[in-house]
This record gives C-alpha cells, structure tokens and sequence, in this order.
C-alpha cells in the first residue's frame, strides 16, 4: 500500500511538473519602450526557459495581420539570489511610422504571446499628447495597478513615466516578485510605452535586475538616457549615483554630470523646435514629508549642490533653463512654487506663467506596503500643493506653449485633486538675470546634526 501510495505521489508530482514546464518557454512579462530614433518601437519579453528558437515580434497596422517581422536578441541573466534562478530576456525593435496604430506579438515557434496593440503619435514636433508619471508602486498594495491597467488599454495616455521604486522589490525572493510585478505592468506597458529610472529599491545586486528587464534608449545600464517627443525633450537621471556613492564610487555621478550638460546643450541649441525640457528622477531635491532628513538632509543636499569637488544638479538644472522635474521616494504627492537654491518664485500674479526656475511635482503615491510618507505640519515655503490621497500624475502635453498637470486620486475613484496650466511664451526661456528682476522669499538652510552620514539606510522604506 505504502508503495502503491509512492507510487501515485510520484505520478501527481511529474504531471504537475510536465504541465508547468511547457508554460516556462511561453511569453510573458511584454513591455514596450521607446527606441533611440522616433520611428522606432522596442518590445522586451522574457521566459523561464531558453527556447532554442528564433524569436521575433510580428507585427502590422491590420488586425490579425503581421506585415512585418523584426528579429529579437536574447540575453541570459542569472538573478544574484540564493536560487541563481536563470532567466532569457528577448529584446526585438519594431520600424514604425507616425500616426498609426499597430498590433503585434511576440514569440518564437515555441510559443506566441496574446496579441497587443499600441499607437505611434502624429509626426512634427507642436502635437498634443499624455503622459502618466509615478512612483513607488510595488505588488502589496498597490493601489494604482486596477486603474493604470484599464485607462493604458482605453488610450487615456500615450506614455509611462515610473520614476523608480518597483515591485519592493524586483529582487526580492529569487526574481519571483519581480517576475510578478512584471506580468501586472503588462496590461499597462504592452499597451503603451513604459520608460523607468532605478530607486533605491532597485540596487540590490548593482542593480542588475532592474538593468536586465527594462530597455532603455542610448543606456546600458537604463540609468540616464533622453528622448525627445514632439515638444517635449526628456532627461532621465539617477539619483542613486548619489544615495550610494559610497558603496559604488564617484565616477558614475562625474559621467552622468558630464553627459547631462552635453544633453542639456543640445537640447538648447534645439529649442526652436522642442521647447520644454522635463527631468525625472527618483530622489527628490526639495519635499516637506515629516521625515526631514529625506527633504532638507545632507543626502538631498548633496543631490542638488554637490560638495567641493563633486558636482550637484540644480545648478545645471538652471543654467540650461528646465521647465519641470518629477521625483518619487516619497510616497505622498507635492507640487512645488517655481524653486531655485531655496529660493522660492510665487510673488507675481501667476508664478507658473513664464516660470524663472523649475517646477518640481513629487509623485510617489501609486502604492506600496509601506503606505504614506506623511507630511510636516506647517507646508515648506516652495510647497504649493500637498496630498496623501493614493494616485498618480497626468501631464498633457498641448503644445509649444502650454502644459496642463493633473493629479489623479485612486482613494477618490478617479477624481482630479490638483490641477494647473503651465505656460510660457514662445521662444521665452529663463535666466539669471530674468530670475533677478522677480521677488521671491529665501529659505535658510537648516541646522544639521554633526553625526549624520551620506548613507542610505537600508531599514528605511522610501
């Protein structure tokens, strides 16, 4: 009987095997981002196994018809767990034009993904589009998930920007909770193009998991790139250079400041025909949450003026005249008055006309199971708007001269909490000598404990 009862165990236990293994050369995990010229679409996907096949995306502007066939690339990572789980990452890069819309797959004769779809924006440079930017949203409680998912596939945006922080964390438990958080971004980034900067969650084992499952433009390493989109130019940048110089050292901060103000320049020299420039990143250089040492510490200091020797970035965020910065880290939502070197722009009649410094929005409330960052009592002077309100960021993208940013609250269904019009004059572009002719109110720099470090405390969930 004991043998019988062997036996019928062993029998279950290679079913459930044999039924689970053909599913692991399946796609899965497919997310679009933007490639390096415009007419390029990128596709990445992942399986378990290696599947000894060409892989390939098939794709076309006809329902169920591929025109097209572009071959991927496969790369093996080994996650740095305990398990040295192995994974095979496809990567393929789609040809495409403007003003279209294209269905696709991706595959191999292994196995072929569901069918998505995506829509490329009308070519020139003055059009109008969406763009959804958030952060900090991880598996537990992720509350933004069920909306982001439903309003990605009925087109309520073009464009995702996650401003790091990821699955808490993507690492975590062998890749398996990365592997997880992928497959619920799926309804959102294979519908729409989902472009990342690593948080502070992101640097276990260097980074390598957030490295190898996304796809950005002109990166290795998906740390810093830019993009252009009709009249909008894009900088992603890593703060983490800076959270932990000193675990990886300081040349990763000298050649992102070295390629951010060769960026920055030409971008400049473009600004006739792209005229605002957007910068996102995780940490951020100016909040109010009531953990102050996140907001006005030696950390933020040291991200946004540097220390003899060791360049920061709001002084180049200034001399190349950004109009807007977005951050997560905290999990709360925070709109800033135009702010430069603590010095706060909101004494004309409309500081969010013709702007003389950045406007910066932390967007960290997407969700996550460490739940609100919370807020000091009394508002920071550069602090126009606050909320907890779970959510994330809408930007519309009008034209030349118009913005309009809204702040969509999931603990409110759906409801705008905050909303406003950023606008400029054509070809206006601020400078020193423009930001001296308006009034503003300065901020003292706070008194710092003698004890504290440039560490990033691992026990902190930000």
């Amino acid at each position: 009987m004991e043998k019988l009862l062997g036996l019928l165990i062993l029998v279950v236990y290679n079913c459930l095997q044999t039924s689970a293994r053909p599913q692991s050369r399946q796609p899965e995990q497919v997310h679009l981002s933007l490639g390096v010229k415009p007419s390029q679409m990128v596709v990445t996907w992942l399986t378990q196994d290696d599947v000894n096949a060409t892989v390939m995306v098939e794709y076309g502007t006809q329902l169920g018809q591929y025109q097209y066939q572009a071959l991927g690339q496969t790369t093996v990572f080994v996650d740095g767990g305990a398990g040295q789980t192995v994974r095979y990452i496809h990567r393929a890069k789609m040809v495409v034009a403007p003003g279209q819309r294209y269905f696709y797959h991706v595959g191999s004769n292994a196995g072929w993904s569901n069918m998505f779809y995506f829509n490329t924006l009308p070519a020139g440079t003055n059009i109008s589009y969406k763009v959804c930017i958030f952060g900090d949203l991880g598996i537990v409680n992720g509350v933004s998930f069920g909306r982001l998912q439903r309003d990605a596939q009925r087109g309520a945006f073009d464009l995702v920007i996650h401003v790091g922080d990821f699955a808490y964390d993507l690492s975590a438990e062998n890749g398996t909770w990365g592997d997880q958080f992928m497959r619920q971004i799926e309804p959102i980034a294979a519908y729409v193009p989902y472009m990342v900067v690593a948080g502070n969650h992101e640097e276990t084992y260097n980074y390598s998991n957030y490295v190898n499952l996304f796809t950005m433009p002109n990166s290795s390493d998906n740390q810093y790139y830019s993009f252009d989109m009709g009249p909008v130019h894009f900088v992603a940048l890593s703060t983490e250079y800076y959270g932990f110089f000193y675990k990886y050292g300081l040349t990763p901060v000298f050649n992102q400041f070295k390629w951010l103000n060769d960026d920055l320049a030409k971008a400049n020299q473009n600004r006739d025909n792209v005229p605002w420039i957007l910068t996102y990143m995780h940490r951020p250089l100016y909040c109010s949450n009531e953990n102050s040492e996140e907001c006005m510490g030696l950390d933020n200091d040291l991200i946004r003026n540097g220390v003899p020797g060791v360049p920061g970035l709001e002084d180049t965020f200034n001399t190349h005249a950004i109009d807007f910065g977005f951050w997560g880290h905290e999990h709360s939502y925070e709109r800033m008055w135009p702010v430069y070197n603590r010095n706060v722009y909101n004494q004309s009649a409309d500081p969010y006309h013709n702007a003389p410094a950045p406007i910066y929005v932390v967007t960290g409330s997407a969700g996550c199971y460490s739940l609100h960052a919370g807020f000091d009592q009394d508002p920071a002077p550069w602090s126009a708007v606050r909320a907890l309100d779970y959510g994330y960021s809408i930007l519309t993208v009008y034209n030349y001269t118009h913005l309009y940013l809204q702040q969509i609250s999931d603990d409110k269904n759906g409801a705008v909490i905050d909303s406003l019009w950023i606008t400029k004059d054509r070809n206006h572009y601020y400078n020193a000598v423009y930001r001296n002719s308006l009034r503003s109110v300065h901020i003292p720099k706070p008194k710092r404990s003698e004890n504290h470090v440039f560490m990033d405390d691992s026990n902190e969930i930000h």
